[in-house]
This record gives structure tokens, sequence and C-alpha cells, in this order.
């Protein structure tokens, strides 16, 4: 029996092979874009699974309340995570990490790699694989080392046993090589090349004794048998403990490892969201594109039922029950649902790759795991029953009697249903357009904002002591190159929120001990070098000794310090004043979309970790790059010469932003070309069903203009109604959308109107190919059986 609905189903299929094709591809179409949504989806909500105790494992933010207003920072103090653990039963084991970049030696060359200095447990709580040495061992000495694999082969290449070996450093330091793990996955939040002993780092500095310096993370396992709630109100409570603050101060909390990627939005000190934002978008996305996709089968379907009503009077009349011929009908779609996932696995060999490189990641077919083998049988099922399902009934409700004597089959209610189904297609088309251009708007909206500096042609790089030492030979040189304008140190990333810290005091009103200010440590060339405005008073001294007790500020800095000139004033901190010599104008960094921090700027180049390089206006970058780093080699040769440029640092801030941008862009065509191959079916069908009312009007002088209006005009009522729908629903949605940013766009009625224009324009030129083909038929050709 089954094996007869599939030989009925396939020879529909190909007696009809132009409405077959038209479901097929859209179908394929739709299963593509939900495949590579899920492969999406999947990858996002695996991450940090790898690790086996996601269960019991927290990482502890803080979060600081600053003049009323609660803020949440990823970092510690350094002693927090030993308290954690002496002080809490739940808490069996804690450790205290801080990211570095070592520069290794390879070959003839150096190389940098971000790694942390860690404390011993972390081999337990992120259940890390040795595979050469062991957790025990491996931090018995502080000059031990553990490497992943692909250091291991970077450094040593393959197949080399490495446990024991020294790698001396750029900077003159041994490390011994006690143990070596398997490689981490890419989708971990918390991703490294090395480790090596907290203590090394804590030897060396000075100031992380105390809980008054914020600056390591801190990951905390608790016990199976422990009550989250319980656990999570003594961390809160252990800060206020220790610095004897008020209620309103300070305080650590448990975010567990599953919430590390997807939840990791924090306002008012409190997770309000983030990346599960987009997962849950784009699979709402994918069942619309996969909804669109069906109801092609619906519309094309039950419009060609007359097609097949003699087929259905006969088969009743011949005793088959209505249930058989849902059954039938049924197959038929699953068959086609079949052919349509079989074609889109040959699209998704073909689109991966290139899906890859917009999306930024790494991910794999997978047609051996049976999640992916699952879901591509599921989408098949639900896409061939729920597009059959309709007409199955439909189809089926023929009256045999009817049928065979040539009595027209009644379409009332099923046009009513084909019309509103062709104007769901349009309506979520167009929301699609609007969004995408909105999202676009949005974008450029804040990518073209007054910064405050000039990000063109500057060049960013690490700097180590040697470069600060010999920084103004190295300027000179840069300089005499011919390429470059200026150069500078900083302490920070010009576009990151840098160093920060509260309890500063000057003559004011108000409070000032809870305002946090950002402090950049710069050499005299900076301001000049990043084109920022002095708008009162005078830069540095290139002279750093004679600016040692001065200091510069943004305007947001001299507006807390009250009316009139700031020039003069004193900033105390730690008991030390600074006079104000200068106001620079605000500038944007941190938070893109809003307003930052109080800046106050130190004549101190001896802070200065990275260095800043403006190359000259008409320079190609490459030829830049290449004098620069002929001077670096010189002057630092051990050194790597790692670079970025400060617009690709900015543009990369807005990644999250311009996923959304590219990939609604991609389905909104996807969206209106499947909606299209709907509308191209039923606007064939139509001029096949009324070829000879077209050919009785060209006769009596119809013209060709006249007879594209009668065939186009109801198909574009059906668009244009789309459209008066799409408007509110995608001003409502994107209204929602823009209320996340706080710098964000107006939404204007010209988008609005261009979307609306751009749906008609395109269903205007799908339905008028076929309606012109018809126009211009011979009518002789449709009369001649009359």
């Amino acid at each position: 029996m089954i094996l007869n609905y599939i030989k009925i189903a396939s020879r529909t299929l190909l007696k009809n092979k132009a409405y077959s094709f038209l479901n097929i591809f859209g179908l394929a179409i739709g299963i593509t874009c939900a495949s590579l949504i899920f492969l999406w989806v999947e990858d996002e909500v695996s991450f940090n699974t790898s690790f086996k105790k996601q269960d019991q494992v927290y990482y502890v933010p803080t979060n600081h309340n600053f003049s009323g207003e609660w803020r949440t920072f990823y970092s510690t103090p350094g002693p927090l995570a030993k308290a954690l653990k002496d002080e809490i039963p739940e808490v069996i084991r804690s450790i205290v990490t801080i990211g570095a970049n070592l520069v290794f030696p390879i070959q003839d060359d150096h190389i940098g790699s971000i790694g942390k200095y860690a404390d011993e447990d972390i081999f337990e709580i992120f259940s890390l694989a040795f595979i050469e040495g062991n957790a025990k061992d491996a931090f018995k000495s502080q000059e031990a080392i553990v490497l992943t694999e692909d250091m291991v082969v970077l450094l040593y290449g393959e197949n080399t046993k490495v446990l024991g070996k020294t790698i001396r450093m750029s900077n003159g330091d041994d490390y011994m090589v006690t143990g070596v793990i398997e490689n981490l996955p890419a989708n971990v939040t918390f991703g490294f090349n090395w480790l090596a002993p907290f203590e090394r780092y804590a030897k060396r500095q000075n100031d992380i004794l105390g809980y008054d310096n914020n600056f390591a993370d801190t990951f905390v396992e608790l016990s199976p048998e422990a009550n989250f709630e319980i656990a999570d109100s003594k961390v809160r409570q252990i800060l206020l403990k220790k610095n004897g603050d008020s209620p309103t101060g300070t305080y650590a909390f448990l975010h567990t490892m599953k919430d590390w990627h997807l939840r990791s939005k924090f306002e008012d000190g409190k997770v309000v969201g983030g990346r599960i934002a987009y997962v849950r978008l784009f699979s709402i996305i994918a069942i619309i594109i996969l909804l669109i996709a069906c109801i092609n089968f619906m519309n094309l379907s039950t419009a060609r039922s007359e097609k097949r009503a003699n087929e259905i009077g006969v088969r009743k009349a011949m005793g088959s029950g209505r249930s058989r011929l849902i059954i039938q009908f049924i197959s038929e779609a699953l068959l086609l649902a079949f052919i349509a996932t079989s074609i889109s696995i040959v699209f998704l060999f073909i689109l991966l790759p290139e899906f890859n490189l917009l999306i930024e990641k790494d991910l794999a077919l997978g047609l051996a795991k049976p999640m992916h083998i699952l879901f591509l049988l599921g989408i098949t099922l639900v896409c061939g029953i729920f597009a059959g399902l309709y007409p199955a009934f439909y189809l089926s409700a023929f009256k045999p009697v009817e049928v065979l004597k040539g009595l027209k089959v009644t379409q009332g209610s099923a046009t009513f249903i084909r019309k509103g189904l062709v104007v769901g297609q349009f309506t979520m088309s167009i929301v699609f357009i609007i969004a995408t251009i909105l999202v676009y708007q949005q974008i450029q909206h804040v990518k073209n904002r007054d910064l405050g500096y000039d990000k063109n042609q500057l060049l960013v790089m690490r700097a180590n002591d040697k470069v600060i030492q010999k920084f103004s030979v190295i300027k000179k040189d840069l300089i005499n190159t011919g390429v470059v304008k200026n150069t500078a140190l900083c302490n920070s990333v010009v576009l990151s929120g840098g160093s920060n810290r509260t309890g500063l005091k000057w003559d004011s009103a108000e409070p000032t001990e809870d305002v946090l200010i950002s402090l950049r440590h710069v050499s005299s060339e900076f301001i000049q070098t990043i084109g920022m405005e002095i708008v009162e008073g005078r830069n540095f001294s290139t002279i750093m000794i004679q600016d040692s007790t001065n200091v510069l500020i943004t305007q947001s800095f001299a507006d807390l310090m009250g009316k009139g000139s700031a020039l003069g004033k004193k900033v105390t901190i730690d008991e030390k004043a600074y006079q104000v010599k200068g106001v620079v104008k605000n500038y944007l960094y941190g938070d893109m979309y809003g307003t930052s921090d109080p800046v106050l700027f130190f004549n101190n180049a001896n802070y200065g970790n990275f260095l800043y390089v403006k190359i000259e206006d008409e320079i190609s970058a490459a030829l830049a790059i290449s004098k620069i780093k002929a001077v670096m080699k010189k002057h630092n040769p051990v050194f790597p010469f790692d670079y970025n440029f400060v617009d690709n640092i900015f543009d990369a801030r807005f990644k999250n932003e311009q996923l959304i941008s590219k990939l609604s862009q991609l389905f909104a065509l996807l969206a209106i070309l499947i909606s299209c191959l709907g509308l191209f079916g039923l606007a064939a069908y139509t001029v096949e069903r009324r070829s000879k009312e077209i050919g009785i009007r060209k006769v009596l002088g119809a013209s060709v203009s006249g007879l594209v209006k009668l065939l186009s005009k109801d198909f574009l009522r059906l668009v244009g109604i789309s459209i008066l729908i799409a408007v509110p629903i995608a001003w409502y949605a994107m209204e929602n959308w823009l209320q996340d940013y706080a710098y964000r766009i107006e939404i204007n009625l010209w988008i609005f109107i261009i979307s609306g224009g751009v749906a008609l324009l395109i269903a205007m030129l799908t339905v008028s190919f076929q309606a012109i083909k018809a126009a211009l038929a011979n009518p002789v050709d449709s009369l001649r059986t009359e």
C-alpha cells in the first residue's frame, strides 16, 4: 500500500514538473536556511558544555554602586578566591586567574600567545585532560608552564615529547614544561593556550594583596549537594565584610557557567539577557522561512484542485475512502519534502564554507551526528505534514457526483485561504525588508558618531619595557620613514574602558568619592597623535617631569567640578594633589551606544602598554606597515610585531549588530525569493486557467497593457494588503529592538514607503512575466478547442 502511494505521488510530481520544481526548490531553500540556523544555534547553546562540571562551576563578577547606579564588572580582588573557599562551606574549590600575553621563541622569531596565570585547582575545576604530566604535579614549581596540544605543535612540531623542556621567553624568564593538555574547543568562554602558576605573577606585584584592587578573574566550584541560593547569599556578603561597606556597597555574586555565553549582559546589577536574544531571534526566523516555503505548497496544491478533481472523483466512485485519499496527498507532500531535504543537503555542502565566513565560525555539517540526522528527518516530516495537511483535507472533500458530471469545483473558502496565505507570505517578507534597513541604519548611525578622535590611519600595537625605554629614539625613526605623522604611548586601548577607580576628591558641592573616573597614563604626544581636541588650557609638556603633578581632564570631568573654568583646580588622589592644566573634548570609549565615564590623563609614559602610530593620510597601509615593522624590529627584535588598526577594533565592537544585519539581509532576500516562487506559480496557474478568457478578450480587441493589468491587479492588491499589515508589525518589533540602545536612530516614514515599494515592484515583475507572456500569446492556440 505504501509503495502504491509513493508510486502515485511520483507520477503526480513528474506529470506536473513546473509546479513540482517550484515547490521543491522553495522548500529546499527554506530547509537550507533552517539547517544553517540550526547549526549556528547548536554551536551557541553548546558553549562550555565540554566542561564536565558545568552545573557546579561559577564565575564571580562584582557589582559596584556609582552615584546610585549599579554596574557589573568581570574582575575581583586577588584575595577573594581564597576567602570564598575558606569561609563558605559550599565552595569546595576556588581559583584566581589573570590573562597574560607571553612571547615565546619559535625558530628565528617570536610569537605572542594568550594564556592564564592561575591557581592549581584550575585543572580540577575545568576538568582539563592531560596528555603529558598530571594535575597533581603540574604546578609544584613556580617556574612551571602547561601547554595545549596546539601550542606544543607550534613550538616543537608534531609527535614531540616536551615534558621537562625549558622555554626562555623574550623577557628572559625561563619556564619549564610540566604538562600538556588537550586543546579546548572553540566554543568556550574563557580560552587559553598555556597555564602558569598564579604565584609567579603575584610575587612581582605589590598591589594585589588587598581588597581595594579589582584585577583578576575568580571562579568557584560548589559541592554537588550545595544549595545555590544559600551559597550565592553568602558570596554576596563576603566583600561587604572585608571592606566594611554599608549594604549599598560593592558585592560579589555567582554567575553560572551555563549563562557565561548566552546571558552575560547586565543592567543595574542584574542579568538582562545577552546572546540568548539572538538565538531566539534566529530560531524564529528559521521557522518563518520554513512557514513561507510551506505556504507555497499549500497554495499551489489547492489552486490546481480542478486538475485533480476527476482523479479524486474516480477514486471515490471506485470505493476509495477519504482517509486513504488524505494519506495519499500527505504521502505526496512527504515525498516532495524528502526530495527538498536531499537537495538542501547539497546546498548545505556548497554554502556552509561561505556561511562560516559570514558568521566567523567553523561549523561542520556533521551528517554522522544523530542529532543532525534527527533534525533533518524531523524537519522533513514537519514540512511534509504541515504543507500537505490542508490540501489533503481540502482535495479529499470533493464530491464524486459533482466532479464526474463536469460541474466546476467550488473554491470559495480555498480561494480565501489561498489569498490569506499569500498575504501572510509577503507580510513576513516585508517585515524582513524593513528590519534589514533599520538594522543597517542603526549600525551606520553609531559608526558615524563623533568619537572625539580620529580612528583612521591609526595603528596600535603592544609595547614592552624596551619600547618604553627607547621611545624617543623609536619615535624619531618612525617619523623619519616619511609614512608616520606622530606616535605616542598609553596604558590602554583608546576604545576600551581601561583602568578606573573611585575615591578621587575635588572641590565640589556634591560628594565625589563614589564617582567612577577612568585613568589614562600617556606620553605628551598622545592627544595630538589620537586627534583629540583640547578645548581649554594646554597639552602636556614634552618634558615629563614638568607635568608630574599636572593632569588633563575631559569635559564631563570638568562639569563635575561645578561652574566656571576647571583650569587650576585641584584633584586629590590618595592624598596627592594634581592641578588641572587642560580640558579635552569628551571622547567615546567602552559602550559605543552610551556615554563614557569622565577621564583623567597623567603625563606618565612609563605605564604605556600600547604604542599608537598615526600614519600619513595618503600612505597605503601595506607600505606604512612594512616601514614601521622595520623600525620596530631594529629596536625591539625579539618582540612580535603584532598590530591592529583602531578602525578595525571599532568595527569589531559591532560584531553582533553586523551579524544581525548580514543575516537579516540574507534572509530577507530568501524570504522574498521563496514568496515570489509561490507567486510565480499562482500567476502561471491563473494564466493557464484563464487562457480562453484571455484569447477571447484579445480577439475582441483588448490591448496587451490592459490584459497585463487585468491579470496583475488581484495579486498586487494582495501585496498592498501585506504592506498595510507589515508596517505596524515591523514598527513595533524594531521600536522594541531599538530601545536597547541609548544612542539610536528614529524610525522614519520613508523606510516603510521604500520597503513597500520594493515589495510591490518585485511582485509586479514576478506576476507581469506570466501576464505579458499570456497577453502576447496567439489567441488561436487557446481557442482552437472551443
